[in-house]
């Protein structure tokens, strides 16, 4: 009997990726929407469950999976915050994830993103939609070659697009607690403090960890930024206080900012016009307040074709080992992993 899967948060242009990738004749059920507490009763009957972001396995939810015995609890994603490992550990359940995909999915995003907003592309593309031709002052900038790019984070992803701004002739600065050897060619490491002060452009590449570096870029940090800067976050919101990127952004601190995430973005991504978004006090509504100073993009760092198929393909293979008793690399096996 094959071994069923059912793969939430699946989109349509994706179901293509999944049947051409699954050489091992896994029984694929996919859904659209994220898992949550009411959809739960989804799960019954399969042998394992594949999330993405934003979908729900907390302690309520896996308890019910498993009491319905299903012992495969995987993500597609390098984030896993959203299971809860102590739970999933009580219950005797499996939780894998995918270490790594494409950096250059997020890397090629957060170059765009940086250089739309440094250029006010946003603003130009918005006045001329309401035939406003004039020039705008906030998109007379120095050219390329020009920019000083801080990358907050030099893993793969972090590399990946200090490589983008190499390439395009601008001078690029790194801070990571954990700097890497031979690559001086691509990048100079600065403190944290000089990266911020001296950069035009500053990108975020930080892992969040919970309870440890929530809020890790914050009001002290944004004031070391020069006014003219742009902020970039492909990584994790939680990873930044939102109200002080407001707040600089209002204040004319820092020219502006790109971001591909959002607290709570259960409630918006993936959507049309949700609920939650008429809130005039949530966060969205004062990102959407701010445009085209903050332009924020639907979760999509890693949505490429070549992201998509190493996702794809490594969840499998985390299928298959975990069948088959072989606890490797891949396996978070406690919460301590």
């Amino acid at each position: 009997m094959a071994f069923k899967i059912i793969s939430f948060g699946t989109r349509e242009n994706e179901i293509s990726h999944f049947d051409a990738l699954n050489k091992e004749g896994f029984e694929l059920t996919y859904k659209a929407e994220n898992l949550t507490h009411e959809n739960i009763d989804l799960v019954k009957g399969f042998d394992g469950v594949l999330l993405r972001a934003n979908n729900v396995a907390d302690k309520q939810n896996l308890d019910q999976m498993a009491e319905w015995g299903i012992k495969y609890v995987f993500t597609r994603t390098v984030g896993y915050n959203h299971i809860d490992l102590e739970a999933a550990k009580a219950n005797d359940q499996i939780v894998a994830y995918v270490p790594a995909y494409s950096p250059y999915a997020v890397a090629d995003l957060a170059f765009g993103l940086g250089i739309m907003q440094n250029r006010n592309l946003a603003g130009a593309v918005a006045n001329s939609q309401n035939s406003d031709f004039r020039p705008n002052p906030a998109s007379f900038v120095p050219e390329f070659q020009n920019l000083t790019v801080g990358i907050v984070g030099t893993g793969k992803i972090g590399l990946a697009e200090a490589k983008l701004w190499k390439g395009v002739g601008s001078k690029v600065l790194g801070y990571d607690p954990f700097p890497k050897d031979g690559i001086e060619d691509i990048l100079t490491y600065k403190s944290l403090e000089d990266l911020l002060k001296e950069s035009d452009i500053v990108s975020l590449h930080v892992p969040y960890f919970k309870g440890t570096n929530d809020k890790f870029f914050a009001e002290k940090e944004l004031k070391m930024m020069k006014s003219s800067a742009i902020l970039v976050n492909t990584a994790r919101a939680e990873i930044t206080d939102e109200e002080a990127i407001i707040a600089a952004v209002k204040d004319g601190e820092i020219k502006g900012f790109a971001t591909d995430v959002i607290s709570n973005e259960r409630a918006y991504f993936g959507q049309v016009k949700p609920e939650a978004a008429k809130d005039s006090a949530s966060i969205m509504a004062q990102f959407q307040a701010l445009y085209p100073k903050i332009v924020l993009t639907p979760h999509i760092g890693s949505y490429t074709e070549n992201a998509l198929d190493d996702m794809i393909s490594i969840s499998y293979a985390n299928f298959k080992n975990a069948i088959e008793g072989n606890f490797e690399n891949n396996f978070l096996v406690s919460p301590e992993a």
